[in-house]
């Protein structure tokens, strides 16, 4: 009775704790380039079952219900977002955003493995190659792109195609292209960090293809895609999670309350 109540509750605290999580998340992401908000799904436990529907009663009939007492519920998904965000104009000529479905192609140096992004906040390293800015890692662009250390300009048209303008040249030439993958299903990529992602079988394996075709996004430079994480709907989320996560803190009062007074009766 009140001790099933217990623990069922219980299982409710926790699964709000771990939305409560997600949330927390994708509010300290509201700033991060490319990042895509995550929404927690739950589904209930088992039931412990009383009577089953469709039980003979005395008469000969079939119940047309039964008596079914839920035992809780868990976090059943964790699943990612994976809408456009929107564009921030930064007038950067190697930041590039991705306008519609595709990622990024780099490379771990540690692990030499393809990892994909949506961040197109790229620089350059020492060797003029196009790498993810980032302070800790030097990621290259795959296929790798070089440009010329005299190049005064550099132009990335929406095909992916980079171009670049040299001295004494006012034609531009060409130093390579851009090329985005796409998956069958990205929800089922494994979330790195520092903006990254990973195949898995959940996945499946990549498509490589020239953007602009084949359901693959054209690319917008001068932008950035920023998260599409939106405030007001994260902290109505936030609210309504706070309010059931009291409420499930209520029925282990309540039920505390009952198991007292149970405890407190004697024999008249």
């Amino acid at each position: 009775m009140s001790v099933q109540a217990l623990y069922s509750a219980a299982t409710g605290m926790t699964s709000l704790e771990t939305k409560l999580d997600v949330i927390a998340n994708n509010l300290a992401n509201v700033e991060t380039t490319g990042f895509k908000r995550d929404r927690a799904n739950f589904e209930d436990l088992f039931y412990r079952h009383e009577k089953m529907p469709g039980s003979e009663d005395s008469s000969g009939n079939y119940t047309p219900t039964g008596i079914n007492i839920g035992l809780g519920s868990r976090v059943s998904s964790v699943q990612t977002d994976f809408r456009q965000g929107a564009f921030q104009q930064t007038g950067e000529q190697l930041d590039v955003a991705i306008e519609g479905n595709g990622f990024f192609q780099v490379v771990d140096p540690a692990s030499g493995e393809v990892v994909y992004s949506r961040a197109g906040n790229f620089s350059l390293n020492a060797n003029g190659e196009i790498v993810m800015g980032s302070a800790s890692t030097g990621r290259l662009l795959e296929p790798s792109i070089t440009i010329p250390p005299d190049a005064t300009d550099i132009v990335i048209s929406a095909e992916g195609q980079v171009q670049v303008r040299q001295p004494g040249n006012n034609n531009l030439s060409s130093v390579g292209d851009i090329e985005l993958v796409s998956f069958v299903n990205p929800e089922g990529l494994l979330k790195l960090g520092e903006n990254l992602y990973a195949e898995t079988d959940a996945s499946g394996t990549p498509t490589t293809g020239t953007p602009g075709q084949d359901g693959l996004g054209v690319l917008r430079q001068n932008y950035l895609e920023i998260s599409n994480v939106e405030p007001v709907r994260e902290l109505i989320d936030l609210i309504t999670t706070q309010r059931a996560f009291e409420l499930n803190s209520q029925a282990i009062q309540v039920g505390d309350q009952i198991m007292q007074l149970v405890a407190s009766l004697k024999r008249t």
